[in-house]
């Protein structure tokens, strides 16, 4: 009969093997999808070249395929997505740790929530049918006749306001990583001890100061993780991108006109690839939008660990 020893020892060593295995799969599965996309992408940059990523050209009868236009349109809906996101999150986590009332938190948290259970082809057809129509005849005629008007930046707020386009198109993305970036900055802020904030109180600091010099340094690492997060969701998103952004292969500084992302190209033409160049590319395009997540994450990886330091 084995001793309970030796059982517990094996339990030990199965325990170890099996999450051991879990980690290990994972990393074999990462390494055969870059791989695969990397294999995948190389007839693509044996036709073009280093063309494939400094032209906007994507024309599959003459199979010339550039990705800066989806690589611009990616970057660009993304930082409107973060600028519009992160501040409302920010605002939202503040308001329910430190202002809201009790009998509101739980309500108000849940229906922030609830937005990130509706599917991303709800927000795509949302925006289709009603908020395009909105920027169409209001947000985008007031930004152009204002902001437009400014000398350099006005060029961004310039062109037929249509309503389909990169603005529109940044500014849902960041509706839809609203609730992401809320949730995860509300619990970090959640994790600040009482204790702390009491005693900058004691000394006389007002909310915001509190807020400024005691919350926000305490949280930085988590509140940098939230962001990255979000940056991540708005990089990758398809469906609700592809509705409003308009699919056009190229780049223009108005953010009233249309363009495309790397998700949007990959959901409407993969079906669609004839050949193996036109299939190449797609696959390369998959390629950059893994190395811009990459870098996101190294990225994030930093100012973690420059946070943890100071």
């Amino acid at each position: 009969m084995q001793s309970p020893s030796a059982r517990f020892v094996a339990q030990d060593q199965g325990f170890r093997l099996l999450v051991s295995g879990a980690a290990t799969l994972v990393l074999v599965v990462l390494a055969c999808i870059i791989a695969s996309l990397i294999y995948g992408s190389i007839p693509a940059f044996e036709a073009m070249g280093l063309n494939f990523l400094t032209t906007e050209s994507w024309n599959p009868v003459t199979e010339k395929f550039g990705a800066l236009a989806p690589v611009y349109g990616t970057v660009v809906t993304s930082i409107i997505a973060m600028l519009i996101g992160v501040p409302l999150s920010l605002g939202v986590a503040f308001f329910l740790t430190e202002l809201c009332p009790a009998f509101l938190k739980r309500p108000i948290a849940t229906a922030i929530e609830l937005l990130a259970a509706i599917p991303s082809i709800i927000y795509g057809i949302w925006g289709l049918f009603e908020f395009a129509p909105f920027m169409q005849h209001y947000v985008e005629p007031f930004l152009r006749s204002t902001i437009g008007q400014v000398p350099v930046i006005g060029i961004l707020f310039s062109g037929a306001p249509i309503g389909i386009g990169m603005l529109t198109a940044g500014i849902i993305l960041g509706i839809m990583i609203l609730p992401f970036i809320s949730s995860i900055m509300r619990d970090v802020f959640e994790t600040v001890p009482k204790g702390l904030k009491e005693s900058a109180y004691a000394i006389g600091m007002t909310r915001y100061e509190v807020v400024r010099f005691v919350v926000l340094p305490y949280c930085s690492i988590g509140a940098v993780g939230a962001v990255m997060l979000g940056l991540g969701r708005a990089l990758g998103e398809t469906m609700a991108v592809t509705f409003v952004i308009g699919n056009a292969h190229r780049i223009n500084p108005s953010l009233f006109a249309p363009a495309t992302t790397i998700s949007a190209t990959l959901a409407n033409e993969f079906t669609e690839a004839v050949g193996d160049v036109y299939t190449s590319s797609l696959l390369g395009l998959g390629l950059i939008l893994m190395i811009i997540s990459f870098a996101t994450l190294i990225v994030a990886r930093i100012l973690m660990a420059s946070g943890r330091s100071k």
